[in-house]
C-alpha cells in the first residue's frame, strides 16, 4: 500500500426523509475534506433531495434500501480512489472525517471505521441495545476472522478497489456488518477510530426508532452476518455495476 501523491475522495450519504437534519450535516464537512459529496436518497418524501441540492451535493434517487443507496453512491463515485460514508441525521460528527481518511491516504490501512462505543457518546444518542448489538457483532466476527471491531455504524472510509474486490451484494441494513465480514476475511489492514457520537437532529431513527425498525433491521444485520458467516471462504463475484 504506497502512499500516492494525491487521492481523490468521495462522501456518501444515504437519505430518506432528513430534511430536518440534511443541511446543517452538510455544512459541517471540512473545506477540502473530500472532492465530492454524494446524498444517495431512498425515496424521501420531505424536502431532503432539495436541501442537499442546494447545499452543493450531487443528488441520486437510489431507490428503497439501505445498502441500495450506498451502492449507488460507489457506482455514481467512480473517479474516487476512496470512499467514505456517514449518516445524514448528524448524530455524526463531520469533523472526525479527516482522522478517518487520515490511514488510508497514508497507506497504512485499507478500511478505518470509526467507534462510537470507544468514543464520548452524548447522552441519548445511542440505546443499550445498540450498543450490545455492536459488542456482539465484534465478538463474532473476532471468533470468525480474528478481527476486534467495536461497532458497526455507517462512518467509515475504504479504498475504492478495496471495496470493489469485496463483491457487496446486501441491500438493507446489513450492508454495513458485509463489509466489516468481507474486509475482515478478505484480509484487508482494518483501523478502528474512536469518534464522538451525537443524538440525531430530528425525526425518528430508520433503526433504532421504535420496536418495528428495531426488528426490522435487527433481522437483516443477523441473517446477513449468517448468510456471509457460512460461505465459503473468498469474496463473492463483484457485481458488474461497480
Amino acid at each position: 500500500m504506497a502512499e500516492t501523491a494525491a487521492h481523490r475522495i468521495a462522501l456518501i450519504i444515504p437519505t430518506l426523509n432528513e430534511a430536518q437534519a440534511i443541511g446543517a450535516t452538510l455544512a459541517e464537512i471540512p473545506v477540502g475534506a473530500v472532492d465530492e459529496v454524494i446524498v444517495a436518497d431512498g425515496g424521501s418524501t420531505d424536502a431532503t433531495r432539495e436541501i442537499a441540492i442546494a447545499a452543493g451535493a450531487t443528488v441520486l434517487a437510489a431507490g428503497r434500501g439501505f445498502g441500495r443507496a450506498c451502492l449507488e453512491g460507489v457506482c455514481e463515485a467512480r473517479g474516487a480512489d476512496i470512499i467514505a460514508f456517514m449518516d445524514a441525521d448528524g448524530a455524526d460528527d463531520p469533523a472526525f472525517l479527516p482522522a478517518l481518511l487520515a490511514p488510508l491516504k497514508a497507506g497504512t490501512a485499507d478500511f478505518a471505521i470509526a467507534s462510537r462505543t470507544r468514543g464520548a457518546r452524548e447522552p441519548g444518542s445511542m440505546a443499550w441495545h445498540q450498543v450490545a448489538a455492536g459488542r456482539a457483532a465484534g465478538l463474532g466476527m473476532r471468533a470468525l476472522y480474528g478481527v476486534a471491531y467495536s461497532d458497526m455504524c455507517t462512518f467509515r472510509a475504504i479504498r475504492r478497489d478495496a471495496l470493489v474486490s469485496l463483491g457487496m451484494r446486501e441491500l438493507t441494513y446489513g450492508w454495513n456488518i458485509e463489509m466489516q465480514m468481507r474486509a475482515a476475511r478478505a484480509g484487508l489492514a482494518i483501523v478502528e477510530i474512536p469518534v464522538a457520537y451525537r443524538r440525531r437532529r430530528g425525526g425518528l431513527s430508520k433503526v433504532a426508532g421504535n420496536l418495528g425498525t428495531t426488528l426490522t433491521a435487527g433481522t437483516r444485520i443477523v441473517s446477513t452476518f449468517l448468510r456471509v458467516a457460512t460461505q465459503m471462504s473468498g469474496p463473492a463475484a463483484t457485481p458488474n455495476k461497480m
